[in-house]
């Protein structure tokens, strides 16, 4: 069952952690597209547990409508 949204899970190098500040975009790596923010969310943590060790590489979950629909808001 899908929430009407779809959910993009992607990352790269960072210049700084705490940020989301990506050093080059043409480095990124495109987890997929989800359905749900479960399905976001499973793929976001398994990618993020997969650099672990990097500290400077960083997954995050974006909502595709909010970028697609901003006047919904």
């Amino acid at each position: 069952m899908t929430d009407g949204q779809l959910y993009l899970v992607f990352g790269g190098k960072v210049s700084d952690p705490r940020t989301t500040d990506f050093v080059d975009a043409s480095e990124l790596d495109t987890v997929g597209i989800y359905p749900t923010y479960e399905e976001a969310k499973n793929a976001w943590k398994g990618a993020s547990q997969s650099k672990v060790d990097d500290a400077m590489t960083k997954y995050v979950v974006v909502c595709l409508d909010k970028l697609l629909y901003p006047e919904d808001e």
